[in-house]
């Protein structure tokens, strides 16, 4: 192993349910910013993400798709480190809660646990979110919703296995004490405490018979290994731990040093896995940064709002950079941060284009029009020039300070005031007045210097945030000295002046995003993207779908847009609908073919017609309806 201090840096793993949005992503950006900077610092740094895998939600999804589970998950797995990918962040390993090793050594941890006691068999009775794949007890529930997601609970009674939680409450309780940062905000953990561990912690359940597609538990195949312990666990199984005699990377690397994860999580990896470990004899995670959220505007990013926004879209639209540098500096260390296409086009004129862009195509152009990029320290020094390096000292005080306590937000800030004063400075010298006279080259080469300097400077600590972009500078600059101190090089030797960041234009490229939204809410497609909430299986079950005969169709008189048509639905009596479909269809086109009927629909009067149901019909290209026949099955036939 290196001989430098470890730090081994961890992201909550993405839930495979669908395509992760630009909230999703802060995750695993403000982790790789993290581990940049320490990299920076000299610690031999070990990023570890993935993707979480298993539950009733996506056994659900896949069901829905036509596919396997494994199938499903194979698929969004990929997306989701396709995403991570396009926004350029270098983890050391992308764990999935479906490989082997991780599946078996989870079975490994829930046996120990049983054999020594910790988890023990028993009975559950409560309300369940299927979403957040967590119960609750009534009294838990807000306006008697799930009190994490806000959506409809569903009674739940079965059996299963439980983690003795409140076994371990003191225990827990003097390590909060004992170590004041292990949760990160102050606010965070104040919360665990209050509505929580002071209240007194329930047992946990941890296993499940309401579905398959998890780990089996090893002595009892009726019942799967529920999250909490298969998805938490992923921290050690990833890294080489094995109940049975672990490997040398994981006595290396274990505790973590931090968990990069959201607030909403916050309450399973200070509560929940930090017991697991007690109960495991394993050293607690060193620290849990628990992050706001990005929104857009004032709300969440959800499907069913039409309001999400991918991080990789985004990037390939403006540019990795700009999208890391969005996330970074807008979302501070205890506020969610919002993300608006007219919000991140003014940040990136304004700071990226206007601010770091400009003084960097400005001066390296300078110093090739009056030194032919040669550059040497002067020793002119004015006032300005002495309030300049000492600004750039106050700067690296700050940015480490910042950094060094996860205030990104802070750090970028700080970083780019010290941008906006080398603007200043260039305003103040006036290097293209000093140009003019011969006398006053000492003077301008010393400007040039100092602004140059500075420059390198704002790459080094800006790296972590867009490294890209910190790479084309140090590429102008013809300079790899990552010494983070004024003065570090004697002289540069610059090349090329390329531009880092061009000007966007506001109204056109809003203009376009506008009509590509409405577009995509004129394509009714699979997803129903933008329109339509998400409903649970529970919700799909209460529709009855049956086969239905048309015997008989006539048009509905003073009702241009209805057909009156007469089914047999394998009932006792004929069944009436007054469909909207005569501008498509004639009555001879629909007599003797089998439609669906959404059967248990309350009756509606339509014309003077009681409708008793609605067939099923797709909208097809603009202004086209097909309705969808079901020849050669039975009427009466239950669809499902």
């Amino acid at each position: 192993m290196s001989d430098k201090q470890k730090f081994y840096i961890t992201t909550a793993i993405a839930y495979t349910s669908r395509k992760p949005h630009i909230g999703n992503a802060y995750d695993i950006v403000l982790a790789d910013m993290i581990a940049r900077y320490k990299k920076m610092m000299g610690f031999d740094v070990y990023l570890m993400t993935g993707s979480d895998e298993h539950g009733q939600k996506i056994e659900e999804y896949a069901k829905a798709a036509g596919i396997s589970p494994k199938e499903y998950v194979d698929n969004v797995s990929s997306q989701i480190k396709a995403v991570w990918d396009s926004l350029n962040t270098c983890y050391d390993k992308f764990i999935r809660t479906t490989d082997s090793d991780h599946e078996l050594t989870v079975q490994k941890i829930f046996k120990k646990l049983y054999e020594q006691g910790d988890i023990y068999k028993g009975y559950y009775e409560g309300k369940y979110c299927v979403p957040c794949e967590s119960f609750f007890t009534a009294s838990q529930l807000v306006d008697g919703k799930c009190p994490d997601c806000g959506r409809e609970v569903i009674d739940s009674k079965e059996e299963a296995y439980f983690l003795k939680l409140s076994k371990y409450q003191d225990k827990l309780l003097e390590y909060y004490e004992q170590n004041p940062d292990f949760i990160k905000p102050e606010s965070r953990k104040n919360e665990m405490i209050n509505n929580f561990l002071k209240p007194g912690l329930s047992d946990l359940c941890v296993s499940r018979t309401s579905f398959k597609w998890g780990i089996p538990v090893p002595f009892d195949k009726e019942h799967v290994i529920y999250v909490w312990i298969d998805a938490l666990s992923n921290y050690i199984t990833g890294i080489g731990y094995d109940p049975d005699g672990s490997e040398d990377k994981f006595n290396y690397l274990w505790p973590a040093d931090l968990h990069v994860i959201g607030k909403d999580i916050v309450r399973f990896h200070t509560i929940y896995w930090p017991i697991i470990l007690m109960a495991l004899g394993l050293p607690l995670p060193k620290q849990v940064l628990g992050h706001p959220w990005v929104l857009v505007g004032e709300d969440k990013m959800s499907k069913s709002k039409g309001n999400v926004i991918y991080a990789d879209e985004l990037a390939e639209q403006f540019g990795i950079d700009a999208v890391r540098y969005y996330l970074l500096s807008e979302v501070s260390f205890t506020q969610d941060g919002t993300i608006t296409y007219e919000n991140f086009i003014s940040k990136f004129n304004s700071e990226l284009a206007n601010t770091l862009g400009n003084l960097v195509n400005r001066c390296i152009a300078m110093a090739n029009k009056y030194f032919g990029g040669k550059v040497a320290k002067g020793e002119a020094s004015e006032e300005c020039d002495k309030e300049l390096i000492s600004c750039a000292q106050e700067t690296i005080n700050d940015y480490r300070r910042f950094m060094d306590i996860y205030h990104n937000a802070d750090a970028c800030e700080t970083v780019m005031s010290f941008a906006k004063r080398c603007n200043k400075y260039i305003d103040e010298t006036a290097p293209w007045v000093l140009a003019k006279d011969d006398s006053s080259r000492d003077r301008l080469e010393s400007v040039l210097y100092n602004l140059l300097e500075c420059i390198r400077l704002i790459s080094i600590m800006l790296y972590p945030v867009i490294p890209d972009s910190c790479e084309s500078i140090k590429k102008q600059l013809c300079c790899s000295c990552e010494t983070l101190e004024f003065s570090a090089v004697s002289q540069y030797l610059t090349g090329e002046a390329v531009p880092l960041f061009a000007r966007l234009d506001a109204a056109k490229i809003l203009e376009e995003i506008s009509a590509k939204q409405k577009a995509a809410q004129k394509n009714d497609n699979a997803e129903n993207v933008a329109v339509l909430s998400e409903i649970s299986v529970e919700d799909f079950a209460k529709i009855e779908l049956r086969a239905a005969e048309i015997t008989a169709c006539e048009p509905i008189p003073k009702a241009k847009k209805l057909l009156k048509l007469t089914l047999n639905d394998g009932s006792s009596k004929p069944r009436t609908v007054a469909s909207g479909i005569a501008k498509w269809y004639k009555p001879e086109d629909l007599t003797g073919h089998t439609v669906i009927v959404v059967s248990n629909l309350k009756p509606a009067k339509l014309c003077g017609v009681e409708s008793q149901g609605m067939i099923l019909a797709a909208d097809c290209a603009e202004d086209q309806v097909k309705v969808i026949f079901a020849d050669g099955i039975p009427a009466g036939s239950k669809i499902r």
